[in-house]
Parts: structure tokens; C-alpha cells; sequence
């Protein structure tokens, strides 16, 4: 694997030989991420405008700091739980029922903690310190990322039925009974049929070739905007059915400047006094700690599919968030990250350049100041059911799936963490899951003083070659000395790395993964990094990110005591049957008691122990039983053991493996 050579840059060069094609990109993320903005943005409690304040300043900003060529940064579903929680901190209520004054009070609160985490963000890569994205275990992570998604799904499924819902997460899905028998059949109408687009759009797109240029959330929109208008919600009234009594009008509409250039009055600046107050500061943390994560996550994600295997300086990317972040927080923007679905967007459609990033900024800064008057027609139900599919991605039954395969304990942290947070905070939650990662694997032998320190020895083994040996357990949390190692060594000085594991009680499944990331990296530099050690860990699961654990192997060990002359027949045979190791030692005795009980003379016998594997072992038997016996007295002993290393037993096609240069211990089970 290997980049092109002809790698697109994101600089003036750049920027002239790929207009066409990140215009184009740009564009039609701008459509995807239009609608997205204004949902996120009313799902965290904030003004619609302010996720498009975010989005272009993302866009404008970030690119000239990041050099991240493909991801779109702006605002994100991941962060929804944390910015309406701040929100209702302050005293607001999410803008139900209208954009109260206290409403207003807690958002300017909620902008003045987006100021104060973004300069944490900015102290953070000024610091070099993006690195600690690395400590998170990856199961725990999915863990909080599916919590946010079966989150965002209480608290937006009311939305899109047209009904009134506050309440914890956990609350709010047991009354999803409730919410429907009391949805607003109309504005229920537009939340389905909008829902009903976003799952089944992506077929069609793969029967209908034509429908895959427009984007699922767009074609939303022309489908809910006319049901809008049809049910006349720009006009305050009530409609009859079944006996019941519903209301309809703008408030199930989008809120949106109502002239042109109308939404630099929207600008809004933060409430600084609200940072005095101890519960700020949590928010803060929540802000820095879990943007900044799901951004350093969302930057790699995109660099391994990007088609020309760019890297993004993850410091610098930080750097550009929480710039950004400043500048969005100040003038009443939510925070920003980058965002998995529309940077997959822009590469799925032709982006090149960080440039295509920019693009979409601009046609989302002429929409809002040109046309707000069109967006105040969006109902508000397409929008809610657009991020009641986010959410159900983010929570989808395969990701349940796929950490099941990886290892029941990774299952256990992946759940633990997601219950965790719903019922708890995001905080609290991933620290819980966090702290089962640790327990399961001091439960699995590994040593305490070697679960937040990495033990390493390096060597040199030849000119181009260095010799990286770990001991006691490669964990997640002791992972990123390691990682420093490798990277310093390897991809830093340009040599090959041999990464030997066979000491280590553990690896886990988060360094399993990250190993094989790395892999790819020293392969795109012309490097090899070779990791050897692994033959002595049983996996946990079948899965190749499995988590390996040191462990003894079942194997059989056969005694034979013969005659002396049958010694090499007996030698022949065995290696026959595969065996890499065996022990022949000359010993004498009387084959057995005469019949008058006398003592019968000393005849020379030889003794062989051999450790084979099960099939090989039974098929040594059946030879002794048919050719032995009948003309000899062979004495065979099979026993279970285990071993340390069952390699030097076990054949490979049919060949005997190369004796061992060492002893290999053994146990009698």
C-alpha cells in the first residue's frame, strides 16, 4: 500500500488545479450539511443559526490553521447531549414552547463555557498534547458514542410527532408508548415520512443510480417543506380529527431571520459572569474533553480512508478546532469538531483539497444571508427525524455486533459504558467503563505497577533494524510510551521496527487495533514493523483485534519404553507424525517377572518422551497397537499437559517443526 504520487495539496497550487473538483464537494456538502446544522443546532438548545455560525466559521477558519485535507469541521451530533445539558444547567429548557428570557440567559452562558474550553483546546495542542487521544480504550469509546445516539433518539423522537417531552434519557424512551398515542397526526406525518426518506434513500441511491446526487437529508427537505405548506403551518391554527383537538403554526417551523443579511443581528456574545459558577467548569470539561476526543478520533478515522493516505499533525488539528471553537463561542456559535459523516460525504464526493471544506462554508454563509426567509419554512419534525437516524447510526445493532465478536470483555466494557452514561453523564459514564477495562485486566494477570507503565528494552539488531521488546502488558493504558517508541524509532529515525511481545501477560484489544493502524503507517513510509511474540497468547475471540492473553496449550506427552532396538523406528515415527522435540534416553531393565516369580536378567531398553498434538499423538498409538505389539513388549504412556508454547509441537503441513533452541516448560494436567 502505498500513496500516489501525484498527492493533492491544500495550498495555492493546490487550490488552482483542484477548483473544479472541490467546488463540486464543497457544494454538495453544503446541502448535506445545511439541514444538519439547523437540527443540531435546536437539538442542543441553541438558535438555529447558531450551527450555521459554527459551520462557516469551521469551514473559513479551521482551513488555513489544519492540515487535515478531507474532514468538514462544524457542528456535530456527538456533542448535542452535552450542550443541551449545559443548557438546562443554566436554567433553560431546550427553547420548548418558545425562546424564553431564560432560554436566552443560558445559552449566552453555554457560549461563555464554549470560550473558556476552546482555549483549553488551543493550550492543549500548543502543548503537544493530542496525543493523550490515544489513552482512550476504543470499546469504551464506542460505548459513550452509542449512548449518545440512543440519547439523541429519546430526546429528538418526541420532536418529530409534534409533541412536548422533557425528561433523562432513560425516562423519556420508556414514554415512547406515551408520545406516540399523543403525536400530532400532521406534524407526526412530516417526522415519518421525513424518517422513512433517511433509511430508505441510501437503497434506493444503489437501484437508481441518479438519486445518489442528492443527499438523503436534502431530499428530506423537498419532500417535508411542500407537506409544510400544505398543512399551512406559516399560519396559527387548529384542525380537528378523531375528536381531538391539534394546534398547527410557526412554532413547528424553523425560527430564521426573516430579511436578508438578517442574521448578523442573530450575533450573540457570551455571559462571562456565568464561568464564576462551579458548575461552569464541568461543562467546560465536558466540552474539551469529549470534543477534543471525538475530533482527534474523527481526523484518523478520515486519514485511513482518505484515497491518498494523508496524514493529519493531530496538534495542529486541535489547534484549528479550538480556534475555531473561540471564534464560533464569541459570536453565538455551538462548539465544532470534526465530523465523521460529512467529511466521509466530502471524499465520497470527489473532495481534494482542504479547500472543498472552505467551499462548503461559503455556500452556507449565502444561503443564511440571502434566503432565511425560504429556511423559516423547514418544519422542524424533518429535522428531529434526520437526527433521530444519526442517532440510530451511532447505536446501530451491528456495532453491538461487531464488539460482541471482538471479545466478550470488550462487550462487557462497550455496554457497561453505554448504561453507564444514560443514566449517569458522559463523564462519569466513560470513567466507569474505563475503570471495568482496568479491573478485567488485572483480572487477567495483569501486574498493577505495569498497568499505567510501559517496562521496554531496545535493541539494535542490524543497521536498519531496531529490536523493541515489552514486557508485562501493552494496554491501552500504558500504550502511548510504547506507541513514542515505535514512532521515534521508526518512523522518526527510518528504521524497521520488530516489536517482540512474547513477554507480555497481555495485549489488548485497543492496542491490537492501534498496532495494526500503525502497521499501515510504516508500510506508506517504506518501513516494515514486524510484531512477533504473539504465539504464546491465546486470542479471546476469534476476531484479528482480539485481545491476547499469555497462556499453556493442551498438548499430549508420549512415554515409550522399548527395546533398544527399535529405537530408531520409534525415532522415524515420531517425526513422522510431526514432532519438532523429543527426549531418547538409554536406561536397562527386565521386561517382566518370570513365572515362578524369580528375577529375570537386565535387557537393554531405550526411553523417548515426545510432546505431540492430539491427532498426532492418537495416530502414534494406533502405530504402536498395529505394529508393536503383536511382536513386542512396548510400554506407551499418554498424558495431558500443557505448554508454554505449543508452536514447536504442532506440524506444519505434515513437516515436523525445527527443534526448539530452548526448554519448553511443561505441566501435567
Amino acid at each position: 500500500m502505498s500513496a500516489p504520487t501525484d498527492t493533492p495539496r491544500g495550498n495555492a497550487a493546490g487550490f488552482r488545479q483542484y477548483f473544479r473538483n472541490d467546488v463540486l464537494a464543497g457544494f454538495l456538502v453544503f446541502l448535506i450539511a445545511l439541514p444538519l446544522c439547523l437540527g443540531i443546532s435546536l437539538a442542543c438548545g441553541y438558535p438555529p443559526i447558531a450551527g450555521v455560525f459554527t459551520a462557516i466559521i469551521g469551514a473559513i477558519v479551521t482551513t488555513f490553521i489544519s492540515d487535515s485535507e478531507l474532514t468538514i469541521k462544524g457542528p456535530a451530533a456527538g456533542l448535542i447531549v452535552i450542550a443541551i445539558g449545559c443548557i438546562e444547567d443554566f436554567g433553560g429548557d431546550g427553547m420548548t414552547g418558545g425562546f424564553s428570557v431564560a432560554d436566552m440567559a443560558a445559552y449566552k452562558a453555554a457560549l461563555a463555557v464554549g470560550v473558556a474550553a476552546a482555549v483549553l483546546q488551543i493550550l492543549f495542542a500548543i502543548f503537544r498534547a493530542g496525543i493523550l487521544g490515544e489513552f482512550f480504550p476504543v470499546s469504551a469509546v464506542h460505548g459513550m458514542l452509542a449512548a449518545i445516539g440512543v440519547i439523541i433518539i429519546a430526546k429528538q423522537f418526541p420532536v418529530a410527532l409534534g409533541v412536548e417531552a422533557r425528561g433523562e434519557p432513560l425516562e423519556l424512551l420508556g414514554e415512547i408508548p406515551h408520545f406516540i398515542a399523543e403525536a400530532n397526526p400532521a406534524i407526526a406525518a412530516i417526522g415519518g415520512v421525513s424518517l422513512a426518506i433517511m433509511f430508505l434513500w441510501p437503497l434506493a441511491g444503489r437501484r437508481f443510480r441518479p438519486l445518489r446526487m442528492i443527499p438523503a437529508p436534502m431530499a428530506v427537505l423537498f419532500a417535508a417543506v411542500p407537506m409544510g405548506m400544505a398543512f399551512h403551518l406559516m399560519e396559527p391554527h387548529h384542525y380537528v380529527l378523531s375528536g381531538h383537538r391539534y394546534p398547527l403554526g410557526e412554532q413547528f417551523l424553523v425560527a430564521m431571520p426573516d430579511r436578508v443579511f438578517g442574521m448578523f443581528d442573530e450575533i450573540t456574545f457570551p455571559a462571562f459572569g456565568a464561568l464564576s459558577e462551579p458548575k461552569a467548569w464541568k461543562w467546560v470539561m465536558m466540552f474539551f474533553i469529549i470534543g477534543s476526543l471525538e475530533s482527534l478520533l474523527s481526523a484518523k478515522a478520515i486519514d485511513i480512508i482518505d484515497p491518498w493516505k494523508r496524514k493529519t499533525t493531530l496538534d495542529r488539528d486541535v489547534l484549528a478546532v479550538g480556534v475555531g471553537n473561540l471564534c464560533a463561542s464569541l459570536v453565538g456559535g455551538l462548539p465544532m469538531i470534526s465530523e465523521i459523516v460529512r467529511s466521509k460525504a466530502n471524499i465520497d464526493n470527489g473532495a481534494r483539497t482542504r479547500f472543498a471544506n472552505m467551499w462548503h462554508g461559503v455556500f452556507l454563509l449565502v444561503c443564511v444571508a440571502l434566503i432565511p426567509t425560504v429556511l423559516h419554512r423547514i418544519p422542524l419534525a424533518s429535522l428531529a427525524a434526520m437526527l433521530v437516524y444519526t442517532g440510530f447510526r451511532l447505536a446501530h445493532p451491528s456495532e453491538f455486533v461487531n464488539v460482541f465478536k471482538i471479545g466478550r470483555e470488550q462487550f462487557a466494557v462497550f455496554t457497561t459504558t453505554l448504561v453507564a452514561v444514560l443514566a449517569t453523564d458522559l463523564l462519569i459514564g466513560i470513567a466507569i467503563g474505563i475503570s471495568l477495562k482496568m479491573i478485567i485486566h488485572l483480572v487477567n494477570g495483569v501486574p498493577l505497577r505495569s498497568l499505567f507503565k510501559a517496562y521496554v528494552d531496545v535493541e539494535q539488531v542490524d543497521a536498519d533494524t531496531r529490536l523493541i521488546r515489552t514486557h508485562h502488558s501493552a494496554v491501552f493504558s500504558n500504550w502511548i510510551p510504547i506507541r513514542r517508541q515505535i514512532r521515534d524509532l521508526g518512523l522518526g529515525q527510518r528504521q524497521n521496527v520488530i516489536l517482540d511481545l512474547s513477554n507480555t501477560q497481555l495485549v489488548d484489544h485497543s492496542v491490537m487495533d492501534k498496532l495494526h493502524e500503525m502497521k499501515d503507517d510504516f508500510e506508506l513510509a517504506g518501513l516494515d514493523l514486524t510484531i512477533v511474540g504473539l504465539e504464546s497468547h491465546t486470542p479471546l475471540a476469534r476476531h484479528e483485534h482480539a485481545a491476547r492473553k499469555r497462556s499453556l496449550f493442551a498438548q499430549r506427552r508420549i512415554t515409550v519404553v522399548a527395546e533398544d532396538m527399535l529405537e530408531e523406528r520409534l525415532e522415524s515415527e515420531l517425526l513422522a507424525r510431526g514432532a519438532g522435540g523429543y527426549a531418547i534416553i538409554p536406561c536397562s531393565g527386565p521386561r517382566k517377572p518370570s513365572h515362578n516369580g524369580q528375577k529375570r536378567q537386565a535387557t537393554l531398553l531405550v526411553r523417548i518422551e515426545a510432546v505431540l498434538d492430539a491427532d498426532a499423538c492418537d495416530a502414534f498409538l494406533d502405530f504402536v497397537r498395529a505394529e508393536l505389539l503383536p511382536q513386542h513388549a512396548v510400554t506407551v504412556c499418554a498424558e495431558s499437559v500443557q505448554v508454554v508454547r505449543q508452536e514447536p509441537f504442532v506440524p506444519v503441513n505434515g513437516q515436523p517443526r525445527a527443534a526448539p533452541e530452548h526448554v519448553t516448560a511443561t505441566s501435567v494436567s
